[in-house]
C-alpha cells in the first residue's frame, strides 16, 4: 500500500460511509461503504458494506461487495458477497461465500 494511509484502530466503530482519497487501513468496525484508492482490512476488522478501490487487501470479516482492480484475499479473511476485479489472489484458508467477475482488461 502507498505511504499516505488513514488508520482505523480496533476500538473504532463507524456507522456511515467512509471516503478516503488515498489509502485506508481498517482494524475496527464499519457499517457503511468504503471508497478509497487502497483499502486494507486487518484480521480483526468487521465491515458490513461495499468496497470500491483500485487495490483491496482483505484479511478480516466483510459482508458486502468489492469493486477493485486488484484484490488480494488473505487466509484470515471471511467474505460474503460478490467481487468484481481485474486480478485476484486468494491465500489458502480464507472462508469465502463469493461470486466473482473479471473486469475487462484494456490493452
Amino acid at each position: 500500500m502507498g505511504k499516505n494511509k488513514s488508520f482505523l484502530r480496533k476500538d473504532t466503530r463507524i456507522k456511515g460511509n467512509l471516503i478516503e482519497k488515498e489509502g485506508v487501513v481498517v482494524d475496527g468496525e464499519i457499517q457503511g461503504n468504503i471508497t478509497a484508492e487502497e483499502v486494507e482490512l486487518f484480521e480483526n476488522s468487521k465491515v458490513k458494506g461495499n468496497i470500491k478501490s483500485k487495490l483491496s487487501e482483505i484479511g478480516g470479516n466483510l459482508k458486502g461487495d468489492i469493486d477493485s482492480d486488484k484484490v488480494h484475499i488473505k487466509k484470515t479473511a471471511d467474505i460474503t458477497g460478490s467481487i468484481s476485479q481485474k486480478t485476484i489472489s486468494i491465500e489458502e484458508g480464507a472462508n469465502l461465500k463469493i461470486r466473482t467477475e473479471t473486469k475487462n482488461k484494456k490493452h
